[in-house]
């Protein structure tokens, strides 16, 4: 087994444009078999949120590499800024709106190589 087998390259990914930015997934069941967890980053454009949503079957942490963002969490808003990292749990409803003049940008990882997500808007569009 090659180490090129457990490396993503920066023109690797699956890179999903959203109305509100977009989501990069580096590192996920699908571009690299038998991980466990996944890894991505997220663009969410100034103004913009992406849709309320759930994760079944992982855990999420979402840490803010540039910009600023609102963050709900349950019934709770936290502001993030650079350097900032949130916990969410499994089941949790949450979303992210950028706050700053530039975009947010975030790494995210999952505690699944198969990461689910549930749509809590209706034509929410989730990735």
């Amino acid at each position: 087994m090659s180490a090129e087998t457990y490396v993503s390259r920066t023109t690797d990914g699956q890179k999903v444009p959203t109305s509100w930015g977009e989501l990069n997934w580096k590192i996920t069941n699908d571009t690299m078999s038998g991980t466990e967890m996944t890894l991505g980053t997220c663009r969410i454009e100034p103004g913009q949120r992406n849709p309320l949503h759930s994760h079944p079957n992982c855990e999420e942490f979402l840490y803010v590499m540039s910009g600023s963002c609102e963050h709900k969490l349950g019934e709770e808003v936290v502001t993030l800024n650079a350097g900032d990292v949130i916990r969410i749990p499994r089941d949790v409803p949450h979303w992210a709106r950028c706050t700053s003049s530039e975009p947010m940008i975030a790494l995210i990882v999952f505690s699944s190589g198969e990461r689910r997500a549930v749509d809590h808007e209706e034509g929410g569009g989730v990735a």
